[in-house]
């Protein structure tokens, strides 16, 4: 008898959840006004705090600005301040209540670098723990997470700053 691990919430990254001609999915969560339903963290004038729906780990966020730009050469100075201040919350909300010992900060710039949406600039910020590189990832290609979206939400939220 062979175990399986079933992650069918992953089937629409999976298949390409987007068809050609539909609106980026960044840019329809910077419109949405349903926070809680697309794991809006916090959101700014220019940029906003999101959980990642594929995260790598509990607390994957990524900072993204409202505007679909492509590239580091795009972002204005106010966006890219939003941006980086938005990243200083993340980390630091990411090393309170959530308790990550290690914190991976990074862009996947073009579809060869690993970029899952190429063309909306965004800013990963992963919480890591000693020992978290376990063998699902590298076994069955498939992540544990041990605490749901919405719980996670809500503690990044209780400890990001308010505006």
């Amino acid at each position: 008898m062979t175990d399986h691990i079933w992650a069918g919430w992953r089937a629409a990254f999976v298949t390409g959840e987007s068809k050609p001609g539909d609106e980026c999915v960044l840019c329809a969560i910077a419109k949405d006004d349903d926070l809680d339903q697309r794991f809006v963290v916090s959101r700014g004038d220019l940029c906003y705090a999101v959980l990642n729906l594929y995260p790598y780990t509990s607390g994957h966020l990524m900072v993204v600005p409202k505007r679909h730009i492509g590239t580091i050469g795009e972002i204005e100075r106010a966006e890219a301040e939003e941006l980086f201040r938005f990243v200083g919350y993340a980390v630091a909300a990411l090393s309170g209540p959530v308790g990550a010992e290690g914190i991976n900060v990074g862009m996947n710039l073009g579809k060869p670098a690993g970029a899952g949406i190429a063309d909306h600039l965004h800013v990963h910020i992963v919480p890591r723990w000693t020992g978290d590189a376990n063998f699902m990832s590298t076994t069955a290609s498939a992540r544990v997470l041990p605490e749901a979206l919405p719980d996670t939400l809500a503690r990044i939220r209780s400890a990001w700053p308010a505006f």
